[in-house]
């Protein structure tokens, strides 16, 4: 395998035997300091809510058939460095691809809570896959998805337009994440 000393991108090529065809797998070398897609080496911070527990069902009160407001959220082990907190809620089991509900960045560090139905005081919200620039509740058009809150302690403030979505956030923050934490419910239409 190359090794990656300009972390630039590199092809390589493997052979199938049996069939004759050969395969070409990109792949992108990431500097040091870069996360890597799957945080796994990441110090984790507790991020829970008062109204569901990991992998139960969020109450249709967060959703689009009750109030459509965001559940209370509550934050812990936020790591002595970070400058700045963002929040990202998604769902990877929309038919279209990864449906995003929220995106938020700047959140203080100072922050221990997101009260229900409510956004930081002074934090950014960022499009959402509605076009919207607010929380959108689980609403899935069948069966039961996940709905994942992706909490991301980073290094830094971020100079993002309130007009950002989801993908610019993650691109932003590459490199400045600090510390993870993921809190995940489920949603079935009733």
């Amino acid at each position: 395998m190359p090794i990656c000393k300009n972390c630039g991108k590199m092809f390589m090529s493997f052979r199938n035997l049996s069939k004759g065809l050969t395969f070409a797998l990109l792949f992108s070398c990431q500097s040091g300091n870069e996360s890597n897609s799957s945080f796994q080496n990441l110090p984790v911070m507790k991020i829970e809510s008062s109204a569901f527990k990991q992998g139960e069902s969020i109450p249709s009160k967060y959703s689009c058939q009750g109030t459509d407001i965001n559940p209370p959220l509550q934050i812990a082990d936020i790591p002595a460095a970070a400058k700045s907190l963002a929040l990202i809620m998604d769902d990877p089991d929309a038919p279209v691809g990864t449906w995003v509900h929220w995106v938020l960045w700047d959140i203080s560090v100072q922050t221990k809570e997101i009260a229900e139905n409510s956004v930081p005081a002074n934090a950014m919200q960022g499009k959402n896959s509605w076009g919207n620039s607010e929380y959108g509740g689980p609403c899935p058009p069948s069966g039961m998805h996940r709905y994942f809150f992706k909490l991301y302690a980073l290094d830094t403030l971020l100079s993002l337009s309130s007009s950002a979505d989801a993908k610019q956030l993650e691109k932003t923050m590459k490199g400045h994440i600090l510390a993870q934490g993921e809190l995940m419910g489920t949603y079935r239409k009733k």
